[in-house]
C-alpha cells in the first residue's frame, strides 16, 4: 500500500511562503473557500481574526498548502506541502530538508534565480561526481538544489 505525504512547514508568513514554494516548484497554491470561511464566522465557529485578505480574497490566517497542478482537484493528493504559523522564528538548522531535481537546469543559474527571488545560497557540496547547492527559503529554511 503507498501511502500519500504531507509535508508540514512551520512559518511566519504561511501565504507569502506557500506563493513563493509554488514558485520554485511550479506547483500551485490550493485555492481556499470563502463561502466556508465566511459560513464558519457566521455560525460562530470561527472568528475574523483568525482570516486575513491574501491577494483579495479571504483565506485562513493560520496556513496555506500547495500541491503539484495535476493534483490540486484531488479529494486526497499524493503530496502536499502545508505552510502553517509558528510562534516562534527558525533558531537552528533543519532536522529535515528537500531536495529540488534541477533535471538537468544550470545549478548556477538556478541559483541566482533563487537569491533574486529572496532565498539566501548557503554552500556547495559534493559526493563522488554529484553536486549541490544547499540554500535557505526567505524564511530560512534550508533545501538543496542538485
Amino acid at each position: 500500500m503507498a501511502y500519500n505525504i504531507q509535508i508540514a512547514v512551520d512559518c511566519r508568513n504561511p501565504h507569502q511562503l506557500a506563493d513563493w514554494w509554488a514558485e520554485t516548484l511550479e506547483w500551485a497554491v490550493e485555492p481556499q473557500d470563502e463561502a466556508f470561511i465566511r459560513s464558519m464566522i457566521d455560525q460562530g465557529f470561527a472568528m475574523e481574526s483568525e482570516t486575513q485578505l491574501h491577494k483579495g480574497r479571504l483565506v485562513w490566517r493560520a496556513g496555506a498548502a500547495i500541491r503539484p497542478p495535476e493534483e490540486l482537484d484531488a479529494k486526497k493528493p499524493q503530496r502536499r506541502l502545508l505552510f502553517q504559523t509558528a510562534p516562534e522564528g527558525k533558531t537552528v538548522k533543519n532536522r529535515v530538508h528537500w531536495d529540488v531535481a534541477l533535471d538537468g537546469r544550470n545549478k548556477d543559474e538556478v541559483r541566482k534565480a533563487l537569491e533574486a527571488r529572496g532565498a539566501t545560497f548557503l554552500w556547495t557540496a559534493s559526493q563522488g561526481p554529484h553536486e549541490w547547492r544547499t540554500m535557505a527559503d526567505p524564511e530560512g529554511n534550508e533545501f538543496c538544489i542538485a
